[in-house]
């Protein structure tokens, strides 16, 4: 892990990338100062979306439970490297996932190498329910794997990832941490997640144990986001430790507010596996149309009208946007973070 850590702070020293950094966090600042927004630099990160298909069900996901609305498919190999091509001077960080299951793209792997080729650190998110070629992954360059593991046992596991197997998940796990082993390979990070839940919080000591059992190098406790009154009784644990919502009159609202800011939109802006471009993550829908990269370039997509037009929107009423009043900008979403 000290090793992945120092891959990233070599890139992060790079001198370009540091200066474009300073540039873009200071115009942030200096954006909520005035009130208006300054966009200097560029992204130090960008997310990008292999893919918005995935293989299981699960009920609070929009791509899982089939409410997602825009278009499914995979982004193009050769379309990736064009992203890649625009991006990798200023930024150092590629988050490799969104709405889907990255490694349903037959191409993925060769998408991370392609980054560690252009030095830029990246991470990825799995629910581990698939094939995976663990030398090939660990060979990859891949910084950081996140693995979605929601349950200790199969029956709590699959309440909430449903049709998933949680002894794929396990198998999929040891393979990687024997592989990393066995090619004397500190990376990928692996980072178990376990998303808390009313039906799975009573098993936080078992996944504690099974944590360490696997020997991830982290185990890491996250709330849940939801999206209806419903949910509230349906998943949100009893403990409110593990929430990231109040709940006022039987409705639920974030237990911080929301406040006129978004580091987010200065920081880390999405490619969706098609090339809209998208202000975040949690615009699952692409709702906020900035336009499309294959039809003009990131750095034109960045700094255009529309986006500077919901800067300025954000640091002057950031509730009037729906995508923003169940948004994570200010939260604690990690309940625990663990070493094993």
């Amino acid at each position: 892990m000290l090793k992945s850590t120092g891959v990233l702070i070599k890139m992060v020293l790079n001198p370009r990338k540091l200066f474009n950094a300073a540039r873009i966090y200071s115009s942030y600042l200096l954006s909520l100062l005035l009130r208006k927004p300054i966009v200097w630099g560029y992204p130090p990160s960008v997310m990008i979306e292999p893919t918005d298909v995935c293989n299981l069900k699960c009920p609070l996901c929009p791509s899982g439970n089939g409410t997602l609305k825009r278009a499914k498919g995979f982004m193009d190999l050769d379309f990736f490297k064009q992203v890649i091509d625009q991006i990798y001077k200023h930024s150092y960080i590629v988050i490799l996932w969104n709405q889907g299951e990255s490694f349903l793209n037959p191409k993925f792997t060769e998408m991370i190498e392609y980054c560690t080729l252009k030095k830029l650190y990246t991470i990825s998110s799995t629910n581990a329910n698939i094939d995976m070629d663990v030398d090939k992954i660990v060979k990859s360059g891949l910084g950081r794997l996140i693995v979605s593991m929601d349950g200790a046992t199969q029956e709590t596991y699959n309440k909430y990832r449903v049709n998933g197997e949680l002894s794929k998940v396990i198998e999929n796990v040891k393979a990687l941490v024997e592989a990393k082993q066995r090619l004397r390979i500190d990376t990928p990070v692996i980072e178990l997640q376990f998303l808390v839940l009313k039906h799975n919080e009573h098993e936080l000591e078992l996944i504690r144990e099974l944590a360490k059992e696997l020997k991830v190098d982290q185990l890491r406790l996250k709330t849940a986001q939801i999206y209806e009154k419903e949910d509230i009784t349906n998943f949100l644990p009893t403990n409110p430790k593990y929430r990231r919502y109040k709940i006022v009159e039987g409705d639920f609202e974030l237990k911080f507010g929301i406040k006129n800011r978004c580091q987010r939109i200065w920081t880390s802006p999405v490619i969706n596996w098609n090339g809209d471009m998208a202000v975040c993550c949690f615009d699952k829908e692409g709702s906020i149309k900035l336009g499309n990269i294959k039809e003009n370039t990131f750095f034109e997509l960045w700094k255009n009208n529309k986006f500077m037009s919901f800067r300025q929107s954000i640091l002057t009423n950031r509730k009037q946007f729906e995508v923003c009043r169940n948004c994570g900008e200010g939260i604690k979403l990690n309940i625990e973070e663990k070493n094993s």
